[in-house]
Formats: structure tokens, C-alpha cells, sequence
């Protein structure tokens, strides 16, 4: 009887999980395990939030189990001296695991794979994260794309497998006595206390807000998703993608069927949810291909910028207190939800840099501290993007004015309201200059704007051009 591992990683769900297949296909018995690691858990860019969501996932995962006769182990400790132990306890032949992309994970992998053949176990990893990996999609010149537009022309040029069969039921009972840990009662156990409320997470709950944004709102997506105030803008399953509560292959089979249901218009919505879940891939590819941003700038020669912002300005920006009420607004929700619309995390990010003319790198590591659903790929990209020292193509760099943002996509100012009380009685959009009242303003209690956009915009194009590399094209700007 052949008895395989699979070790759970980011893929804590019972359906569409390429690995936990492959390795139900090829045993008889199956061990699922999962590792607490001290290397992950006490990363500098670990999340009290991202970490308590995984641990929700990680019961409804050892409950989904259990209904199908499986046990889950878990244990403690780094995963090339715990996996080799544990096969050795259960007669493990084999250790299957989904790929991860992250610098980090790799080099564990890279461990987990010596020990494990040294002591002649089989390991393998399996495509799972993405629909389309690493080097799957190459350029004419056979090279990694660099440019999302193409990218994206060449990832919808395939076809997307279906997705993977759910786990059956145990058919050979789990080896007996063999240790697990119980799963700690809540984050605070694992030294990260999560100080706000999380929504309901794991296999269930991904499905059922899936099924909840493909019935209806997904179809007005195009229209809605860069307006904060729009509950069902858009779709909230980023941190069920992070986790991996629910298969990428799922998402797009669904979305798929959705799209053929469409009502008039509706398919607009979808493709442009569609193109938002290609970005994840790209940025996915862009690490695992260029594994040097996740230490420094995409285009190296902007990890000489010399940032002027001071350790104050990055205060009132991380509390919330810029005296730009969109910004302030984001930060604050930030901090006491662990969510932050996509549109508002591009503003939030280009004020940081291009304001306060701050290290994106500073924005990023804080982002991924404090999101529901921080992603090092999707979190570095946007970073980069936003801080103009990434992969886009445009001959320009942008840099968004956060008035007229605000005015732009709050424009009645509901979110701004919800989150900035002091300003709540102010009307309309003046809700986003309070500074053209000072009395009101002052009365209130909200700060004054700690810098003035229009100057620092010409400091920050005299900052990049600075480091341009010699012969280089300037660059229009468009302020947006």
C-alpha cells in the first residue's frame, strides 16, 4: 500500500486543488499536513489579519476533512526537517505540494526537495496558483512579457483547463497515533493579536461570495469598481485567492458561465473582471521571472531615486491624517477593516510617492502588513506601478492628483464621510477641499494638507529625471 503526503500550503480547500489530486491519484492513503513555520509567521511583512484569516481557513479545511475521513496533521517546525520525519513515521513514499512563486518559498522548496530525496521520498510540485505559469507564456523573442497588454492578448489565446474533481472519501483509514498540534485558538497564539473583526472565511465562504458577485454585480464591473462607496462594486474574493479557499479554475469556470448568462451590456463587466484576475497572473509571472522586485525597483536604475519624504510625513500618512481627504479616508478604513479598494490603494500609494515623495518599498511592506488579503506579487506590482519604477509601458509616468480623485470616483463623498467624521457635515464634493472653508475646516479638528500637490509634483519629476539612465526619452506627464 503506498501511502502520499500532500502539504498544505496556500490551498487550504477540498475542490480544485491540483496537488491534493495528483497525490489522491496516486495513493492508496493519503496524509494531509500542514506546517506551522516560524520563518513565514514572523516575516517582517507578516499580517495579524492575513494570518488570522488563514487560520479560519485552516479549520474549515481540518472540518471538510474530517467529513470525508481524512485527518489533518499539523505540525511546527521548518518544513525540510518536519516533511522528511513525517514520512518516515507514515511510510510516505511521496510529498506533493502546490508551487508557490515567492523568492522565499522557493528557497524553501529548494530545501524540502534535498532532504526529501536524501532520504529517497519523491517530491513534487504542481501548477495550482495560476492558470498560466512562469515560462508558459513567452514572447516572440522567447523571453517572459514584461508588458501587460500583450501578456494579456497571449493568455486569452488559450484554452483554460477545467477545473479539478473535489476530494473523495478515505478509503484506507490514516495511519494511528500519529502527533498533531491542535490549531490555536486565534492569532494571538501564533504572536500576531488581530484587534478588529474578520468576515466569514474558508471553503464555504469563498463559494458563496463567488456565487453571490457572479449573479449580478459582476455584470456592472466595468461601471462600478473604481467607486469605493459601492459595497458590491466589486467582487471581495482577494483573500480567498490568497489563502486559496477557492481554485483559480473554479473562478474562471464559473465567471465563464456567467458571461453566456449574460443580460445585455453584462458581458462588458465580466471582461473587465477578466482582465483584473490576468493582472494577478502577470504580477505572479513578473516575480517568479524577475525575483529581484522583490527586494528593489523592476527598472534597477530607480533604486537610486533619492526619496525626500521625512519618518513624520510617512505618520500622518499611514494615520490617516495628510489633510487630502481620500487619502485619509483609505488609511483609516485601512486600519480598522484590513481592506482597501483597488482605486484607493493607487491613490493612496501615488501620494505616498509622489507626494511625500516616500519609498514605495516603505507603502508596500506596510500594505502587507495590514491587508485581509496582502499578496507579494499583486502587493509589489501595484506598488511599483503606482510609484512609476515598474513594468508599465506607458511613455509617461502618472501622478494622480488626490483632489480631484476624490471628487472624481466619491463623488457625492459617502466613503470619505464614513471615514472621516470630522468632515462628515460639509456638502457635496466640498467634502474634498475642506480647505476652501478654513473656518470650517479648523472648527472641525482635520488637518491642513502637510504639503502642497502642485509643488511637490515638479520635485518628483526633477527626482526621476534625475536617475534616468543617459540618452533615455523624457517622459510626458499626465496628471490624472
Amino acid at each position: 500500500m503506498q501511502t502520499v503526503i500532500h502539504w498544505f500550503r496556500r490551498d487550504l480547500r477540498i475542490s480544485d486543488n491540483a496537488a491534493l489530486h495528483e497525490a489522491e491519484s496516486r495513493g492508496q492513503r493519503l496524509v494531509p499536513v500542514f506546517i506551522w513555520d516560524d520563518a513565514v509567521i514572523d516575516a517582517p511583512d507578516q499580517g495579524a489579519a492575513r494570518l488570522a484569516l488563514g487560520l479560519k481557513a485552516l479549520e474549515s479545511l481540518r472540518d471538510n476533512l474530517a467529513v470525508l475521513g481524512h485527518t489533518l496533521i499539523v505540525r511546527h517546525g521548518a518544513p525540510h526537517e518536519v516533511l522528511p520525519r513525517l514520512a518516515r513515521e507514515v511510510d510516505a513514499a511521496a510529498v506533493f505540494a502546490n508551487r508557490e512563486y515567492e523568492p522565499a518559498w522557493v528557497a524553501c522548496d529548494r530545501k524540502v526537495a534535498t532532504a526529501l530525496y536524501s532520504a529517497g521520498i519523491h517530491f513534487e510540485l504542481i501548477k495550482d496558483r495560476v492558470i498560466w505559469e512562469s515560462r508558459e507564456l513567452l514572447n516572440q523573442q522567447g523571453q517572459p512579457y514584461t508588458v501587460f497588454t500583450p501578456y494579456a492578448k497571449a493568455w486569452r489565446s488559450r484554452p483554460i483547463s477545467a477545473p479539478f474533481p473535489r476530494l473523495g472519501h478515505a478509503t484506507v483509514a490514516a495511519p494511528e497515533r500519529i502527533h498533531s498540534l491542535p490549531l490555536p485558538k486565534d492569532s494571538r497564539d501564533l504572536g500576531h493579536p488581530c484587534s478588529h473583526g474578520l468576515p466569514p472565511f474558508g471553503e464555504h465562504a469563498a463559494h458563496e461570495t463567488l456565487k453571490r458577485f457572479l449573479r449580478g454585480p459582476v455584470y456592472s464591473y466595468d461601471r462600478s469598481r473604481d467607486f469605493p462607496a459601492e459595497e458590491m462594486g466589486t467582487s471581495h474574493l482577494s483573500p480567498h485567492l490568497v489563502w486559496g479557499t477557492v481554485g483559480i479554475r473554479t473562478v474562471f469556470s464559473k465567471l465563464s458561465t456567467a458571461r453566456e448568462e449574460a443580460p445585455p451590456g453584462g458581458d462588458r463587466g465580466c471582461s473587465v473582471w477578466e482582465t483584473e484576475l490576468i493582472w494577478r497572473e502577470f504580477y505572479t509571472q513578473i516575480l517568479s521571472n524577475f525575483p529581484h522586485v522583490a527586494a528593489g525597483s523592476f527598472r534597477p536604475e530607480y533604486d537610486a531615486l533619492a526619496w525626500e519624504g521625512t519618518d513624520a510625513q510617512f505618520q500622518t500618512w499611514r494615520d490617516g491624517r495628510t489633510g487630502f481627504p481620500i487619502v485619509d479616508a483609505a488609511m483609516r478604513c485601512l486600519n480598522a477593516t484590513g481592506r482597501m479598494h483597488n482605486r484607493l490603494r493607487m491613490i493612496v500609494a501615488m501620494f505616498l510617492t509622489k507626494d511625500l515623495l516616500i519609498s514605495w518599498q516603505r507603502g508596500e511592506r506596510y500594505f502587507m502588513q495590514r491587508l485581509l488579503d496582502g499578496d507579494l506579487a499583486a502587493n509589489n506590482g501595484g506598488w511599483q506601478w503606482s510609484a512609476g519604477c515598474g513594468t508599465d509601458a506607458a511613455p509617461y509616468f502618472r501622478i494622480f492628483n488626490p483632489t480631484t480623485q476624490g471628487m472624481k470616483f466619491d463623488p457625492e463623498g459617502r466613503f470619505v464621510r464614513e471615514w472621516i467624521l470630522e468632515l462628515k457635515e460639509l456638502p457635496g464634493a466640498e467634502i474634498h477641499r475642506p480647505w476652501d472653508d478654513p473656518i470650517l475646516a479648523m472648527r472641525s479638528g482635520y488637518p491642513r494638507p502637510v504639503v502642497d500637490h502642485g509643488t511637490q509634483r515638479n520635485r518628483c519629476l526633477a527626482m526621476f529625471q534625475a536617475v534616468k539612465r543617459p540618452g533615455a526619452k523624457s517622459e510626458d506627464t499626465v496628471e490624472e
